[in-house]
């Protein structure tokens, strides 16, 4: 089956996601420390059909550039360095780790867990997927 995989990166740790055709729906996979995540991706792609990879694109409020963007920029052309088949998009990841928190709140998740951020990397890398799964790019990829 064909593999979406989805990115939250970070500095330090980067909350994975991932969808498989022919359903997509996006599922949490995992937090990788950020320095980890070449070979991560790299050992998920030996066992794993991955066509693309999604990457937030960190975003100001107004929609141009964050202190992040260039960080998240070198790093995607590090990965179609070392994977030039995979596609790599990008996905806007305004307010997930917001989202992210109000869902782990709505979960009924006891505070000290909350204050665990592995778990809300992981969440955010979800709702990119999951909004890039509904986005009209990812519609019209899917129809032809």
């Amino acid at each position: 089956m064909n593999q979406i995989l989805a990115l939250d990166y970070g500095l330090k740790r980067t909350g994975i996601a991932y969808a498989e055709s022919p359903l997509f729906i996006a599922h949490a996979l995992k937090t990788v420390k950020t320095h980890d995540l070449l070979i991560f991706i790299e050992n998920h792609l030996l066992k794993n059909n991955v066509v693309k990879i999604v990457i937030g694109e960190p975003k100001s409020l107004s929609g141009g550039k964050t202190n992040s963007s260039d960080m998240v920029q070198n790093f995607s052309r590090r990965i179609t360095k070392s994977f030039p088949k995979i596609e790599i998009k990008f996905h806007d990841e305004r307010f997930t780790s917001k989202i992210a928190m109000q869902t782990v709140i709505g979960s009924g998740i006891k505070k000290m867990k909350r204050r665990n951020k592995e778990t809300l990397d992981k969440i955010a890398a979800v709702i990119i997927l999951q909004d890039y799964l509904k986005s009209e790019e990812f519609q019209r990829s899917s129809n032809t």
